[in-house]
């Protein structure tokens, strides 16, 4: 722990569940922001293929230049098909493909279109995971209830259901995950996230989970993890960083700032990992876990320190329609560090925003504010105007 007095929860987990889902987002998020690697679900598979079948691999052939390849598979099972096929348990079917295989391995073939299949490449299957994907509610059942089967698969001892499990969370609305905060395996998240045969790309899920399901036991360890000055990218550590605001809010930002933000040594990969906390905080928490808007930007405000951020970090400021790093911006346009078109024109995109008069009760720039953008970018348009030209055109 910090010098600080104990960092705490800003609530336990059932205000924490009610204050979500009282005051969820208008914008939904559409996937996991810190779940790389997630693939396509089984049962999206399924929902799009118009025909699909459990088989075997029987043979294949290598193709050349004269004649393509090909794979022959047996039918075990029709698990559906579209009209005018009729395929039917001991059938084959040659795909015009090689695709390397064991005789009598399992797959799962799916294809489109009529009564002559454009076949996807096949699926390894196993009996578990076959019976796991045909048990699993249908695509177009509510994503919440959906995702309560899946939940107790995760970190399955069947690879392929493991992985599928992931997937169907990893590309989930963070709001849907949020009604199964009563429900999540906050001690297995705990665990998994201390596992070193946790596969890397699941950590930034099980990081958000905890924050929602965890309490004061959890946050010595998250704060553990997210001091490390790590060398190395370490996926998932933004995920663990934005479940573990969700647990100490503002505290847990100025944590955050002192071992990330204030340290000179931190590496540009862990930097951009705590933006990404923030910036998760914006767009899903801003206004809860006792972190308020202004609080927020002041924390992005302190990473225009850091050149390797600033056209992200600027980006963030000018979507927060955060005016008042205005003057400071200019002063850095092409200053030594900065000089890099990417700064620059995130620079001009910031003062095309800030130009244009809006509301400003709605946090829009006011008149004088859109004035002074004005001015300063018909000052950068005399110092670089093909840069502002083509960053307006494209704007």
């Amino acid at each position: 722990m910090t010098d600080r007095n104990r960092i705490r929860p800003c609530h336990g987990w059932r205000g924490l569940f009610c204050c979500l889902l009282v005051t969820l987002l208008t914008t939904k998020l559409a996937a996991c922001p810190f779940c790389p690697g997630a693939s396509v679900p089984l049962t999206e598979k399924l929902s799009h293929a118009h025909t699909a079948c459990l088989v075997r691999w029987q043979e294949a052939e290598t193709g050349t230049l004269e004649k393509p390849g090909h794979t022959v598979y047996k039918v075990l099972q029709v698990v559906k098909q579209s009209q005018g096929t009729q395929y039917q348990q001991g059938s084959l079917i040659t795909v015009n493909r090689y695709h390397s295989g064991k005789p009598g391995a399992p797959f799962l073939l799916t294809g489109t279109h009529g009564p002559n299949p454009l076949w996807e490449n096949p699926t390894v299957i196993t009996p578990a995971s076959y019976s796991y994907v045909m048990r699993a509610p249908a695509v177009q059942h509510p994503t919440t209830e959906r995702l309560r089967y899946f939940l107790k698969f995760l970190e399955h001892k069947d690879t392929i259901i493991a992985n599928d499990a992931f997937s169907e969370f990893a590309n989930a609305p963070f709001e849907d995950i949020v009604p199964l905060t009563p429900e999540l395996p906050r001690e297995k998240l705990h665990h998994w996230l201390s596992s070193k045969s946790t596969p890397a790309p699941r950590l930034g899920l099980y990081g958000l989970m905890l924050g929602l399901c965890g309490n004061e036991d959890d946050i010595d360890f998250m704060e553990e993890k997210i001091s490390v000055q790590a060398q190395g990218l370490r996926s998932g550590i933004g995920g663990l960083m934005s479940g573990y605001l969700m647990l100490t809010g503002s505290e847990g930002l100025e944590h955050l700032e002192l071992t990330k933000f204030e340290q000179k040594n931190t590496t540009p990969n862990e930097l951009f990992a705590a933006r990404e906390a923030v910036s998760f905080m914006w767009t899903y928490g801003r206004g809860r876990f006792r972190i308020p808007p202004e609080r927020l930007r002041q924390s992005m405000r302190m990473l225009l320190d850091r050149p390797e951020l600033a056209d992200l970090v600027i980006a963030d400021l000018t979507r927060w329609q955060d005016w008042s790093v205005m003057n400071r911006l200019v002063s850095l346009y092409g200053a030594k560090d900065y000089e890099y078109k990417a700064i620059r024109k995130a620079i001009i995109r910031y003062l095309l925003v800030a130009s244009r008069y809006s509301d400003p009760s709605n946090g829009g720039p006011d008149a004088v504010t859109a004035a002074r953008a004005r001015k300063y970018l018909e000052q950068i348009r005399k110092r670089d105007p093909q840069l502002v030209k083509r960053t307006q055109q494209f704007y």
